[in-house]
């Protein structure tokens, strides 16, 4: 889908020959570009649209280039903002002095946000640089709300981990009445639930990353025609992904602390599972060996012509089994 921008606003180019509206356009972006809607804007501006395949390569030449008319390409991955799948999906920038072509394959908010913008007439928005600085700056503003959102997520995912008591009752929840098999269950989702906050955030590394490269990038390259309010924002959005990136890093170390957590509370439940598997053990020895050495077949035993020699072994078993779980009890083991 094509969608052309002038300084007021859409472009209608659907009714006009020889791609006369996208000629006139400031901004025209491509969402999930046919090759005939690809060539349509080549036609009409003499700038090639990169495909998918080129705006996805990770090498930073492939990422950020200049063009020999003097315009720059740019690509970085960026993450779809859909809570349930946090998907990393392609986006390119063709900027020229005179046209901003953008190049996505999932719907963004921010470009939304940007054209609204354009019609409100919010920003000088008669130069392609000053759109590219507005999507620039709705991308990072959505990705904070992402890492603010997520790093809610985390806090309730500590109160959940730091809150599981495995042998008692929980303070907000009754997963420690639950039922081993329920508790296994229980840690394999607060286990999952780590590893999707994990992904998520690596995602949106990745995202940073490549608009912490294309920033300063741009700013180089069109030092000479931005305006005096222009290359403090260039500033002020390096700032800004920096910080994020920092604040990213914190969260995924906080997600470790967390995994840490988690597996620990794993390990006291597969110790719990020993420690009564070895009492139950150590409990049946002792009437085991007074069985066994009663059974033996030997014709001279005193017990045997005891008139109490058979309660006398049921006695010995039932104290001999007894006796160890009353030690384990005083000393907590059970």
């Amino acid at each position: 889908m094509i969608s052309a921008h002038g300084p007021n606003g859409p472009i209608d180019h659907g009714g006009q020959k020889d791609g006369a509206g996208l000629a006139q356009a400031i901004w025209i972006d491509l969402l999930d570009p046919t090759e005939e809607e690809a060539r349509e804007v080549e036609a009409a501006t003499g700038l090639r649209v990169p495909s998918r395949e080129a705006l996805s390569e990770v090498e930073s030449s492939s990422r950020l280039r200049r063009l020999k008319d003097g315009g720059l390409s740019l690509s970085s991955p960026m993450i779809t903002f859909d809570h349930s799948d946090f998907a990393l999906k392609p986006v390119g920038f063709v900027l020229t002095k005179d046209r901003l072509i953008t190049i996505r394959f999932h719907q963004l908010r921010a470009y939304d946000t940007v054209a609204k913008r354009i019609v409100e007439h919010d920003g000088n928005c008669a130069k392609s640089v000053e759109v590219f600085l507005l999507l620039v700056e709705e991308l990072v503003d959505g990705l904070a709300d992402t890492l603010e959102e997520m790093s809610a997520d985390m806090s309730s995912l500590s109160t959940r981990i730091f809150d599981f008591d495995p042998v008692g009752p929980s303070r907000s929840s009754k997963v420690g009445k639950l039922s081993p098999k329920r508790r296994d269950l229980a840690l394999r989702r607060l286990l999952r639930s780590i590893g999707w906050q994990g992904k998520a955030l690596g995602k949106v590394r990745a995202s940073l990353l490549g608009l912490e490269r294309i920033v300063p990038f741009v700013k180089d390259s069109c030092e000479d025609t931005l305006g005096a309010e222009q290359s403090p924002r260039f500033d002020t959005l390096s700032r800004d992904i920096a910080s994020l990136d920092e604040f990213e890093t914190r969260q995924s170390e906080t997600l470790q602390f967390l995994l840490d957590a988690a597996l620990g509370l794993i390990n006291i439940e597969q110790n719990n599972a020993f420690r009564i598997l070895t009492v139950v053990s150590v409990v049946g020895i002792p009437p085991t060996l007074v069985a066994s050495m009663y059974g033996m077949n030997f014709k001279h035993m005193p017990e045997l012509e005891w008139a109490y020699g058979y309660p006398y072994g049921l006695a010995l078993i039932a104290i001999s089994a007894i006796l160890p779980i009353v030690i384990f009890r005083i000393k907590g083991w059970v």
